[in-house]
């Protein structure tokens, strides 16, 4: 694993918003697609990198599964509301399919990837890791390859929905360009797949009593929602949701394991996996070396600490951490000339589909943390 310093094509950003129609290349006036460099991988390396998102998410599958069967004391070790619970087990139990996840891996080419959280909800990076990378090898490197299946892989998997005709509604706040994005993308695979879609922001799906409807109170049966399942439980939309009512995406089970305590629980469940890293709800519990707090339910790096003997050393401010937290062996990321990538692990349908890479100038990824492709040979 390399990386490599390049100089970007000079109608970069010209090209990507007007032939791929990628609007927030750019965060702050300081690039968030960054074509200043590239990881090169070895196809050695992919294939470790497949194998681990493949056994990762295996495993995942299986903490669901012990979960459900576990009932009460294990949802209130994963901060989930008793509300959630009935909606839980019946998408579980009724095998409702999910369309896709993000793992945040360790990793540079010298031992097996670590899975520092899993984006099983709301992950986005998608359309830059999907279409825009594969552009970017096309044009400056098309001799070589790239671990990215994720455009065929998503739109095979919308048919396995079963929804007919039945309009599947893409929603996701008003105003956040990143999430846009995200769903008008994957509702343009769904169109692919030979569905029929909607678009409706989230403060605009309404209920009648009876059922969700859209503003002209046509039926909402089946819903993309780019928005956490910790958000929507506590709000009276979220209530309705779980009654069934609608069809969603991400299924409900996804609660499992859309919170940082699920590492904790995967812990337990597969001690000493080697694609794991020891993570507990206490920070004694973590046998020497430093410390990752996390909050249960956050996001893009926010209030994560590192803890040196107790001691905080490095820190992110934020407004998470009410539910709690978890501690996680640290596992710093590897520097390249002071770049510190994280790999994105992406399964579509429970499978394996591609990587993006995100990297900082620190060792905490947020959502300001620049993209790099890739490429192997």
């Amino acid at each position: 694993m390399q990386r490599l310093s390049l100089t970007p094509r000079p109608d970069w950003q010209a090209h990507v918003e007007q032939e791929l129609g990628f609007a927030f290349h750019t965060i702050d006036g300081k690039p968030y697609w960054d074509e200043t460099a590239c990881y090169a991988l070895t196809a050695v390396e992919v294939d470790e990198l497949e194998a681990a998102i493949d056994e990762l998410e295996q495993l995942a599958l299986e903490l669901v599964n012990r979960v459900v069967l576990a009932g009460e004391a294990a949802y209130e070790r994963l901060r989930i509301p008793a509300i959630a619970w009935p909606a839980i087990e019946r998408s579980w139990t009724e095998g409702e399919k999910n369309l896709y996840g993000r793992f945040d891996l360790r990793y540079d080419g010298q031992g097996p990837p670590k899975l520092l959280e899993y984006n099983a909800d709301t992950p986005t990076a998608l359309f830059e890791a999907s279409v825009v990378q594969w552009d970017w090898l096309q044009s400056r490197w098309p001799q070589r390859d790239q671990f990215n299946s994720l455009h065929e892989r998503l739109i095979e998997a919308w048919r396995q929905f079963g929804l007919g005709d039945t309009p599947i509604y893409f929603a996701a706040v008003k105003g956040h360009g990143e999430d846009a994005g995200t769903v008008d993308y994957l509702r343009d695979t769904a169109i692919q797949s030979g569905l029929a879609t909607e678009r409706i922001a989230i403060e605009d799906i309404g209920w009648n009593g009876q059922q969700f409807v859209d503003l002209d109170e046509a039926p909402i049966e089946a819903l993309f929602k780019l928005y956490p399942w910790e958000w929507l439980v506590g709000e009276p939309f979220g209530a309705h949701l779980l009654t069934g009512a609608c069809r969603v995406i991400e299924p409900a089970w996804k609660m499992v394991l859309s919170n940082k305590a699920a590492l904790a629980l995967l812990w337990e469940m597969a001690p000493g996996h080697p694609n794991l890293l020891p993570t507990a709800f206490t920070a004694d519990a973590i046998a020497g070396g430093d410390v990752i707090r996390k909050p249960i339910f956050g996001r893009e790096g926010a209030n994560i600490q590192r803890l040196v003997d107790g001691r905080v050393i490095d820190e992110v401010g934020g407004d998470y951490g009410d539910e709690g937290w978890v501690f996680q062996a640290c596992a710093p990321l590897p520097s390249f000339d002071g770049n510190y990538p994280v790999i994105g692990g992406w399964v579509v349908a429970s499978q394996a589909a591609g990587i993006g890479i995100r990297e900082d100038d620190t060792l905490i990824t947020r959502d300001s943390s620049r993209f790099v492709p890739h490429f192997f040979s």
